[in-house]
């Protein structure tokens, strides 16, 4: 399986995108250290198919092999949407990639952008609620589902889609944990941010 085997890409990939995310996230507590493990576990998951061994592609040979004979297992056939939507040539070249990576660099360039914006707030005090937070509450966690959503439409694997929606109810619980918390340090000026600013999705009603 031309493509595959190269643990060393494996590391480096992974830690290129666990390494950057912490810089921003910087975990404070055991809650901000699950959601990053989370995320971490979901990278590592990825990339681990993309490079070391083709899990999904080798579970789903059987199948693949009747319905797509034309598949073969080099690295560019676990491009499985190309596949799947009988598209050919180069998938590095695809619209469909082009997709994922606006959402998996937009997602990591958004989470920097936070960034300085809740850590003003935090050597403040006070609440977060200029930059992205003008227009959700939580826009760290829509930069990581943005991220991770990227990842599923280049390279979908088995785990990787049974973990994103884990990973994504997980968000929103963590979210309201720490609303409760805010609540709590900020009493009225939080609630009154959060009856008019929506959780993750800029154009819906709190």
């Amino acid at each position: 399986m031309w493509g595959y085997g190269l643990w060393g890409a494996v590391v480096v990939n992974s830690l290129i995108f666990i390494i950057f995310a912490l810089s921003f996230t910087r975990p404070r507590n055991v809650r901000d250290w699950r959601s990053f493990g989370a995320f971490s576990a979901f990278i590592i998951t990825l990339f681990t198919e993309m490079y070391g061994f083709p899990l999904t592609i080798y579970l789903l040979s059987g199948w693949l092999g009747t319905h797509f004979p034309e598949l073969n297992f080099s690295h560019g056939g676990g491009h499985l949407w190309y596949t799947l939507l009988g598209m050919t040539g180069d998938p590095h070249t695809s619209w469909i990639h082009t997709v994922s990576e606006v959402f998996i660099t937009g997602g990591l360039i958004f989470l920097g952008f936070t960034w300085r914006y809740l850590h003003k707030a935090q050597q403040n005090n006070s609440v977060a609620m200029t930059g992205p937070y003008k227009y959700v509450r939580h826009p760290q966690y829509v930069a990581f589902i943005a991220m991770m959503l990227g990842f599923l439409i280049q390279w979908p694997t088995i785990l990787t889609v049974l973990m994103f929606p884990v990973l994504v109810r997980m968000y929103l619980w963590l979210s309201k944990r720490e609303e409760q918390e805010a609540i709590e340090q900020f009493g009225d000026e939080y609630i009154e941010y959060a009856a008019r600013t929506p959780r993750f999705i800029p154009w819906l009603k709190p």
